[in-house]
């Protein structure tokens, strides 16, 4: 089980929100290991169909030949079925790397969303301390679990949600700054992190696209299949003080990811 989901659900302000999504990842967990188990019973049944006794498969896993009988009992796995391609509910471009006139702007997901003829929207979901994941620690230049300040919203279009946004600060740097404080940063960030004194040195921006967590799948109203794409953007200062990590979760069937000239680097 992802000790980051844990820590994600765990920081939600709603005892009600936190348990209906407890109980919905404590099922999912006991699916999860029920589908095991049959794929497991299969595997046993496939080595015995090529020569193998139970006692020999025992061996060669380090069990009894009394386990790999118990192991057997149950249903077999269904082969996968195959998966629908579906019109995706809403399509969402997001720009790779991104323009620095839609980074300074009040919102990057508002501005790029609205250009593209979409109905925006966003919802703070969580402003407070959490453990750095080993991802976000590297970024910031801290170790994973050390506490950070994480400030996680959700972006829809057309009152579809496609996107978990969080950004993540040091706390030795932030704890104590209206970065820290709930509700949205007005003007901007990008102001209130100026005002602080930091000025834009240089950014490094990674996709990854990987299968959902409950925590994400829930908020984005995943289909089982679905997978996201990750996009984690880490800034620093002309100091290289790593200041402000943001990590986008968007819904991988709502989106697209034009890719952009990086400037002076025109050349074939």
């Amino acid at each position: 089980m992802d000790n980051r989901v844990l820590a994600q659900i765990s920081a939600l302000t709603d005892p009600i929100d936190r348990l209906r999504l407890l109980n919905k990842l404590m099922s999912e967990y006991q699916g999860s290991m029920t589908e095991l188990a049959s794929y497991r019973r299969h595997a046993i049944a496939e080595a015995r169909d090529g020569g193998m006794t139970t006692e020999e498969i025992g061996a060669k896993l380090g069990v009894s030949h009394a386990r790999i009988s118990q192991m057997s009992k149950g249903p077999m796995a269904k082969a996968p079925a195959a998966v629908a391609t579906a019109v995706p509910k809403v399509l969402v471009a997001r720009s790779l790397p991104t323009d620095p006139a839609v980074r300074g702007s009040k919102s990057l997901f508002l501005m790029e969303a609205e250009q593209q003829g979409l109905r925006p929207d966003r919802k703070m979901l969580y402003v407070g301390p959490e453990p750095a994941s080993e991802h976000i620690a590297t970024c910031l230049q801290a170790e994973a679990g050390d506490e950070v300040i994480a400030r996680r919203k959700m972006m829809t279009a057309n009152d579809v949600p496609v996107r978990i946004a969080t950004s993540y600060f040091r706390a030795d740097l932030f704890a104590d700054t209206r970065i820290a404080q709930p509700e949205f940063v007005l003007p901007t960030l990008q102001a209130a992190l100026e005002a602080l004194g930091y000025r834009f040195g240089r950014a490094e921006e990674v996709l990854t696209s990987r299968r959902p967590t409950a925590f994400e799948a829930e908020i984005l109203q995943l289909e089982p299949d679905e997978w996201v794409v990750q996009v984690v953007r880490a800034s620093y200062s002309t100091e290289d003080t790593p200041v402000h990590t943001l990590e986008t979760i968007c819904a991988a069937t709502r989106h697209i990811f034009p890719i952009g000239q990086a400037a002076g680097a025109d050349e074939f």
